[in-house]
Order: C-alpha cells, then structure tokens, then sequence
C-alpha cells in the first residue's frame, strides 16, 4: 500500500581509514540525530467522511482535512486518490445516472463534479459549509449548507458542458428550504422524488419537498442523526447512522417503525449501498469503512487506523513509563510509549462535540484546545471526565494551566495570549498581536514559549509582566513544542522536515532529526498550520511526533 512506503532514517556517514581492514576501523562518529521508529503506523484518509458507489460498484470515499478524494477496492481494502486537495476536500459524493460524480468541498465553500470524460468543473461558490448533496432521478443537483451555514438549494448544471458555463455563487442558487436544523447527508428517492435526510441538532428524519420546501417528520428520537439512505433492496426503508452512539437503524417510510440494525462506536459519518443492497458506513473517528450486514448487525472492516488525524501531542511519565496523548482531531487518544498502543479517552459526538486540535497536560485538567469548534475543554486528569467547555475564544489554538488552575489561550484568528480565570468567567489579554501562533509549553515560572509561524520564531513570554522576547527566529514553519528534561525546547520545524532542539537561553539549535513525513498542507483561506505537527518529550528525553501526513505517531531516541 502507499502507506507502506517508510521514511527511512538519516543516513550516517562512516569515516574510514583508507586502507584499513574492517577490524581496523574507526568507530562512526557519534551521531547528534536520534533514531526514528514508528510507534503508531499510519493509515489512510485523514477522517473520512463522504461515501458513494458509481454505477460500476467502485467506492469512493472523501477526507475533509485530507482534502482527498479516494477510491476504495472493497474486497482488498486498497487505497487510491482519486481527486488531489484541495479539490478533493469531499464532505459528501454523489452520482447521477450518466456517471457524473458530484461532492461538496465544505471549508472553501465549493461544489464540484466530474464528468465521466474526467473534467472537473465548479459548479458553486461562496456557499457557507455546503455539506451533503445528491441528484434526482432528472439529474437535478440539491446541496445543503450544515454547521457554517443551515439551508438546502438546487444548484443549476443543465449547461455544465456548455463552454460559457459559470458557476453560481451562493445567492444565485434556487434556494428551497433554510434553518431546517442541519440537513446532513441525505437522498433523493427515485419512486416518490422526495428527499429523506436527517436533521443533525434536531435527532430527527425528514421528508422534504423539493418544489415547496414542505417538511414532514418521518422519525425521531436520534442523538445526532448523520446521514440517511434508500435501501435499495427495500425502498420503504431508510437506514440512518446515529453518530452519537454508533447506532445504525432502519426506518419504515410508511409505518414510520424504527429498528435498531446495528451497534458500532460513536462517530460514525456516512454510509452507502452498492448495487446488491450491502450496506457500507464510515467512522471519521477510526478513519474507517465497514461493511455492515443488515440481518445481523455484524460487521467486517475494509479499512481502518489506529489514529486519525493526530495533532497536538503532550506526554506524562510514571515509572519510567511514557504514555503520549493525542489530540487526534475526532478524538483525545493515549498512547502507550513502549507497546504503542492506543485507547480512546474522549470520542468526538460521543462524550463532546468538539474536534481537539491542542492539547496540553495541567496540574488538574487536560486541556483540548480547537480552532475549528471555537472551545477549550477541560477533562479531570483524575477521572478522565470532560468537566467544561469554554466557548466565546477567536480561534484558540492551544492553552495551559498554571498550578493555581489559570488558564492562557493562544488565539489565533485575534493574535491574542488571554489569561482565563479557573473558571472560565474572567479573561484578560496579555500578549498582543502574535504572529500566527501555534503551540505553546509552560517553562520556569511564569514563562511561556510559544510558536509563531507566520514570524518563523520561537517566542517567550512572562505572564506575570507581558514581556515577551524572540528566542529563535528564521524557522520555517514552527509548529508543535515541548520543554525537555535538558532545559532545551524542542520544536517542530515543519517546512524543513525536521525537529530541532533549541536552548532557550543562547538561542542555540541543534537538528535531532530530519526527513520527517511532516506538515499537512493548509486549504486556501485555511489556518496556517491546518493541524499542528505536535511534539511531546519524556522524562528520559525520547521525542514524540505526530506525522499529520500519515495519521502515524514517531519514536525518536537518542543516540
């Protein structure tokens, strides 16, 4: 598989004494980089989401934050990309009889398809979180707007062949429905013409009317309805997947009678059938595809990682044991430093409703920060409970807790550092005017170090007098950062592929390791570290990183 392919570690070079006999040689010089080993392998996607079989029984799948459009072999589980990002940002597929292929491209607000000759055309624009979408049985195109936005619309592609056609931006588009309480992934039947899909905030399935835009209750009583689809085998049922409890069901669309099918882990996205009626779901959380049977609930994996989409990264250490923790974006992971293996703490629309981007350990509380759902939330480090979401932030990105519970937010869309009392209630800034910060580490004291990656630096910062001095400048792409048990802070430098250890004191850096499979790359209007590169170190100084690129988690020892 492509994943397969291993970065290998930097090569050494041996100084040998020409001449001399290999029992003669000259030992290598001791190397500054550490060893590089995976501890976590790596899987495709980056969350996986949108799901729709072509005519021909091939499966496509697409990743929002891998801005990738795949193609899936179901019987071997094979991998390939289809549509490259940021094109292929696919939230929701969609075919229509002639083989024309349609998804939403949901964070830069777009609608494509594909033609079956292989031309990709933009058919809208401007629109806010369009999310699902799917054709009539006329070929007629409908897209909703979920989460940045909340309506449904009929999208014009009669003449996408025509060489004069232009893609409608959003207020041009026939508008039919709005604040319908988010229209997730939804179908058109082909007998009655209606649309059946769920309302995500509301825990109920519709019937709506595509002219009108009349809307009728078909069932309820979901926790978060994602997405609904005609059985084709049985066109009076609709299987819906409840990605708050991994409930699978199916729904009678005349006696309206729900029956539970199956029972799988929360987070589940989408689903499908091909055309023999096997049912198909994915989990955004386990960045995978299952292959569901409808009479037994049991299901077989086509696909599937260990971690998602890992960022952020901290580490606390016991016995000599590391156990890494994992803002994995749809969920907060640990990972056990020795053995590798990974457990679940917090599940995205399980136990909370917002995707951890930045992560930090406290005294008390971790703290899951995230750009994406505006919040900082805190989990007992005793009980493993999430005990509260703070809201009302500009795009924070990472947070610490100082021992008297204080909190201070890095806020990227204000370029804000903000105090926050323990109680989330009172907020003052202050730092101003960071330069696309990052990741931050509590140091000695009240300092801060904190990454900016639009300045390239490494910033440090009193909390107690707001001063604030460059400890490293000219980085290309810093990211993640943690203080090691030698007083040196290690940083992700992203646009070099590499780790680097810098004294905070003299500025001096070292590179610890290089060639690393680092650095997602950002959707145009996008942050500019899409997911932070996190780096964690343990108390015997072994490095922890996220690789964003492989959903993979590296080991890197000293030598």
């Amino acid at each position: 598989m492509g994943l397969g392919r291993i970065v290998a570690s930097a090569v050494l070079a041996f100084g040998i004494t020409g001449g001399a006999s290999a029992q003669q040689a000259e030992p290598p010089p001791p190397s500054k980089e550490y060893s590089q080993q995976f501890l976590v392998p790596g899987s495709w996607f980056h969350g996986v989401h949108g799901l729709a079989f072509n005519k021909d029984d091939q499966l496509f799948a697409g990743s929002v934050i891998g801005q990738t459009l795949y193609r899936v072999q179901v019987d071997s589980g094979e991998v390939d990309r289809v549509i490259d990002p940021p094109t292929g940002m696919a939230d929701d597929i969609a075919f229509a009889d002639d083989g024309t292929m349609a998804w939403t491209a949901i964070l830069i607000g777009k609608v494509y398809v594909r033609k079956p000759s292989g031309k990709t055309i933009e058919v809208a624009h401007g629109m806010s979180g369009p999310n699902s979408l799917a054709f009539g049985k006329d070929g007629r195109l409908f897209v909703s707007e979920v989460f940045l936005g909340d309506a449904l619309y009929e999208i014009d592609i009669k003449n996408v062949d025509k060489p004069d056609f232009k893609p409608q931006a959003r207020n041009e588009l026939r508008r039919i429905a709005e604040k319908l309480g988010g229209l997730n992934g939804f179908e058109v039947h082909r007998d009655d013409g209606f649309l059946y899909g769920p309302l995500w905030f509301k825990g109920e399935i519709v019937k709506v009317n595509l002219e009108s835009g009349a809307t009728e209750v078909i069932a309820s009583g979901f926790k978060t309805p994602a997405a609904a689809n005609i059985d084709p085998q049985n066109r009076d049922n609709v299987y819906v997947v409840d990605t708050g409890t991994g409930g699978i069901w199916s729904v009678s669309l005349t006696s309206k009678a729900k029956k539970l099918v199956a029972s799988m882990k929360p987070g589940l996205d989408n689903l499908a059938f091909d055309s023999r009626g096997r049912l198909f779901v994915t989990s955004m959380t386990d960045n995978g595809i299952y292959l569901v049977d409808k009479q037994t609930g049991a299901y077989r994996t086509i696909v599937e990682g260990q971690l998602a989409v890992p960022a952020d990264l901290a580490v606390t250490s016991e016995g000599g044991k590391d156990t890494v923790h994992v803002a994995d974006v749809f969920s907060y992971r640990a990972v056990d430093g020795a053995t590798g293996a990974v457990t679940d703490r917090l599940r995205v629309h399980g136990e909370t409703h917002a995707y951890p981007i930045g992560i930090s350990i406290g005294p008390r509380n971790v703290l899951l920060s995230s750009w994406f759902s505006n919040t900082v939330e805190k989990v007992d480090r005793k009980t493993g409970k999430l005990t509260a979401t703070l809201g009302e932030f500009a795009a924070p990105v990472d947070a610490v807790e100082f021992a008297d519970g204080t909190m201070y937010v890095a806020e990227l869309a204000s370029g804000n550092l903000v105090k926050v009392s323990p109680d989330g209630k009172e907020r003052s800034i202050v730092v101003k005017e960071l330069r696309g910060p990052v990741a931050m580490v509590q140091g000695t004291g009240s300092l801060i170090y904190i990454t900016e990656i639009s300045a390239g630096a490494v910033s440090q910062i009193d909390v107690a007098s707001g001063a604030r001095k460059v400890v490293a400048d000219n980085l290309t792409g810093p990211e993640g950062i943690d203080l090691g048990p030698d007083g040196r802070l290690y940083v992700a430098e992203v646009g070099q592929k590499r780790i680097v250890a810098i004294d905070p004191a003299t500025g001096t850096r070292t590179v610890i390791a290089s060639n690393l499979d680092i650095g997602l790359a950002p959707f145009p209007g996008g942050p500019p570290a899409l997911v932070p590169t996190g780096v964690a170190v343990g108390r015997t100084g072994i490095v922890y990183v996220s690789s964003d690129i492989r959903n993979s988690l590296y080991k890197l020892t000293p030598p």
